[in-house]
């Protein structure tokens, strides 16, 4: 647990949840806006390929993309990345900390780098040092699946809690306290699990994810449970959803996660029914329209598309906007209140207004 004494460093860093770790120019931590990071599948040294994907990142909504460095020629190539994007860049560094040096030097915004896996306490020193000079914030990231030999026989929530301690108290014996964490697990029951533990013995900022949460639609479930689960804990100030796809899939699942629970940015909030006999519109292939027509927009505003009159108005009355389908023709309301009926062929014209007048 982390315990404050009569250091005025280690109180200021420790003392209380008020934490905030700045990634570039981005603050993490102290209620400050959740941060969305996504990973390049590119290779590092392929430094065209890495800018085209963190450039289109970036046009989804990626907050923070990170980069893993495996040799010298990675740590290189980083450089250039870095100078060529515009949001902040993280470091992946596994056992070589010289690589967290050249990745410093290379102007990275942060290491994620496990002090427990670079050798000595004078390797761990040493990298401190040289990141609090520059004021680079470690992240700490512990992998259910690649826990620490002493830590195996524990229950796995237990064991990624002590594994995160461990590394943290390294970094703290070596006066570093600019750090982020993670504690993932694949399976979602443990992750959550993990998560709480370490948030009741731990005031650093907390990085929310499932690893290999699979592929896409199997790791979007997953990673909307475990993500989701410790949003509406509190937990959570930056999140990566962990996807085996393009990583932009993974900044649209994040921005949907966020946005289903109040916490994103303004937006169009589209709802829309299953469907069922009683639907004689093509509500999927309208609500898509609707969708690919307000993404541009910025405001937080409900547009229901609704199957039929049974559950248009009234249950869509919290709606600002919205279109209840008949057999030939439809009701248009807003906030309920029913304004007309329209011919099926003039319902996207009306919807179109509206969004105009948005």
């Amino acid at each position: 647990m982390l315990v404050c004494d009569d250091d005025n460093t280690r109180y200021n860093a420790l003392c209380g949840v008020n934490m905030i770790v700045k990634i570039g120019d981005i603050n993490i931590g102290d209620g400050s806006p959740i941060a969305i990071q996504s990973m390049c599948n590119t290779k590092t040294v392929d430094i065209d390929g890495s800018i085209a994907q963190i450039l289109k990142l970036e046009e989804h909504g990626c907050d923070i993309v990170r980069l893993s460095v495996p040799d010298v020629a990675s740590s290189i190539a980083i450089a250039e990345i870095v100078k060529a994007v515009h949001i902040p860049v993280v470091a992946d560094i596994h056992f070589d900390y010289k690589l967290a040096i050249a990745s410093a030097d290379a102007g990275v915004h942060k290491i994620r780098l496990n002090p427990g896996n670079i050798g000595s306490e004078q390797r761990v020193k040493y990298v401190a040092d040289y990141l609090n000079e520059r004021n680079i914030p470690i992240r700490i990231g512990v992998n259910g699946g690649s826990l620490e030999k002493q830590y195996k026989d524990m229950p796995i929530a237990d064991a990624m809690c002590a594994s995160a301690m461990g590394h943290i108290n390294m970094l703290e014996n070596a006066n570093f306290f600019n750090t982020i964490v993670s504690v993932k697990s694949s399976n979602v029951r443990d992750n959550v699990d993990a998560y709480r533990k370490l948030r009741a013995v731990c005031d650093y900022p907390l990085h929310v994810g499932v690893t290999e949460a699979g592929v896409y639609e199997q790791g979007v479930i997953k990673s909307a449970i475990g993500i989701g689960s410790l949003l509406l804990d509190g937990i959570g100030d930056t999140i990566r959803v962990s996807l085996t796809d393009e990583p932009y899939k993974e900044v649209d699942t994040a921005k949907i996660i966020l946005q289903s629970l109040g916490l994103g940015a303004p937006h169009v909030d589209v709802i829309s029914c299953p469907t069922c006999a009683r639907t004689d519109i093509n509500v999927m292939s309208l609500a898509n329209k609707v969708i690919e027509l307000t993404k541009h927009i910025k405001k937080d505003v409900k547009i229901a598309v609704m199957g039929c009159v049974v559950n248009g108005p009234g249950e869509a009355s919290h709606c600002d906007f919205g279109i209840a389908g008949g057999r030939e023709k439809s009701v248009i309301f807003e906030n309920g209140v029913v304004l007309k009926t329209v011919p099926n062929s003039e319902l996207l014209d009306e919807i179109i207004k509206f969004i105009d007048r948005l």
